[in-house]
Formats: C-alpha cells, structure tokens, sequence
C-alpha cells in the first residue's frame, strides 16, 4: 500500500507545514489556481485538502476532503481522524517543514559555522534539506510541538506521541 500524500490549497498553509511536521508528504503551494492544484493532484496522487466547496464539486477533484475548521489544530484532527493518520516520534520532523523535501542526516562536524555555536555545542543530531539548503535540529521548539499535539491527544482517534 502506497503512503498516504497530500496536496493543500493556498488557505491551509499551516496545516501542511504540521502534517510535515508529522512526517507525511504534503505539497502546498501558495499562488496555485484550482486548476493546476487538481492537475498536480491527479498526476502526483495526492489528496487534496481544501477550504473551498467550489473546488471539491469539480468532476477531476475526486479526492478531496474539505477542510471544515480555520483553526489549524482542529484542521490537523480533522486530518487525522479522517484518515486515520498515525504519528510517530520516529517519522516526525523528516521532511523540510518549508518545501515538504525529505531531510538527510547530516553530521556534527558538517554543520559547524552553519548554526549558531550553543546550538552546535549543546546538539548531537542534524538534519539537511538539499533542496533550500536549510539545517534542522531538534531544540527547545519541540517541546512546544509536543505540547501542541497534546492538546489532541485526548480527542484524537490514533495515539499521537
């Protein structure tokens, strides 16, 4: 069975960047028109994740689900619970949360000057996306992802970390 991918519409940019976050494969793309989204969707076989009824009542938009919450907590349990998405610690933070890239290990001694010296000294594991050059670790801001994914947890369907 093939991973489950997702394209998001141009209003659901945070939603894509937390189901990065999650580790799923979630292409957004801010100045799209509805169109080429359901052109990318049908050729890349994405899900599309919309807030507009008018898109999801085209015929080549067969797989859609519209997206009923602003906020992007609820958008995300939303997500989850309609496919049943499981979240692990393992899968998180392994895509570029800016271009959904798959991220590269990246060693210690290969980031030295690139991130500020606390973070290389206090750090042990790295991750690189090749496409935007961008280096990725796992500080303090975790915990605050955590604590945000918690706040699911107890309405969740799926177990989230």
């Amino acid at each position: 069975m093939a991973a489950i991918t997702f394209l998001a519409d141009c209003m659901l940019g945070r939603l894509a960047k937390w189901l990065r976050i999650l580790g799923y494969d979630t292409a957004y793309f801010s100045d799209i028109n509805d169109e080429e989204l359901v052109y990318r969707a049908l050729q890349e076989k994405r899900i599309i994740l919309t807030r507009d009824t008018h898109l999801i009542k085209r015929k080549l938009a067969r797989r859609c689900l519209l997206i009923e919450s602003d906020q992007v907590l609820e958008q995300l349990k939303q997500v989850i619970d309609e496919f049943n998405l499981k979240a692990s610690s393992r899968a998180m933070l392994r895509r570029c949360l800016l271009c959904n890239t798959p991220l590269k290990t990246l060693s210690k001694g290969k980031v030295k000057g690139r991130v500020p010296p606390y973070v290389y000294k206090t750090q042990r594991s790295f991750a690189y996306c090749s496409r935007c050059d961008r280096i990725y670790w796992r500080g303090t801001h975790i915990s605050r992802v955590f604590d945000r994914l918690s706040q699911l947890r107890s309405t969740a369907s799926p177990p989230l970390p």
